[in-house]
């Protein structure tokens, strides 16, 4: 097994975003996003970090696969629910480079990709002069019935990784759990960490 990680910008971005929408409709089926995807609206989402001035998709491929991605672009090219818990706390927009999703295939894990995503991301971020990464998590209860029992939050991950969480930082999204019929907003809470 040959894995490269390797940043993709522009049109090297887009070539992938198919192969990505794949990756995140099955991954964040898992707990705790529960997310019914749709393939049409992820080829719409991802084109953003293609389009995205210093936007970055740091993929991993196994060959000429793609097993897993990490998106990343500044946080002013989000949309204003996501940049507003940072005017709030008197941060500017401008210095923030915001991490989208991290998503890899379940047999992949636990080989360092993780970190090897956000080592992408972070020194992409850095390159441009950007201040502070930032991504966000959804917010489940610890109770929720559709958490496995062997569900292991990231927390810990992150907090290694040098990230601290933010619980008065917090936005809403939208989008439809499997056991839904119709989309409902999810609150998701900020991670943050000096560059």
């Amino acid at each position: 097994m040959t894995i490269r990680v390797k940043p993709l910008t522009g049109e090297a971005a887009r070539a992938i975003t198919d192969d990505l929408a794949r990756l995140r409709i099955s991954v964040f089926r898992e707990f705790p996003y529960l997310y019914d995807g749709d393939r049409d609206y992820e080829r719409t989402y991802l084109e953003t970090y293609a389009k995205a001035r210093d936007g970055v998709i740091v993929a991993a491929f196994d060959g000429d696969r793609v097993i897993g991605a990490a998106t990343a672009l500044p946080l002013t090219a989000e949309p204003d629910h996501v940049g507003k818990p940072f005017r709030l706390a008197g941060i500017p927009l401008e210095t923030v480079f915001y991490f989208g999703e991290s998503v890899l295939e379940p047999a992949y894990r636990g080989q360092g990709l993780g970190h090897a995503f956000f080592d992408g991301r972070e020194s992409h971020a850095r390159s441009l002069g950007y201040r502070t990464a930032a991504f966000c998590a959804v917010i489940r209860p610890e109770d929720h019935p559709r958490r496995p029992a062997t569900y292991r939050p990231h927390d810990v991950f992150w907090t290694k990784r040098g990230y601290t969480r933010q619980d008065s930082m917090t936005c809403q999204m939208t989008w439809r759990d499997l056991d839904e019929t119709s989309q409902s907003a999810k609150a998701l809470r900020f991670w943050t960490r000096t560059l």
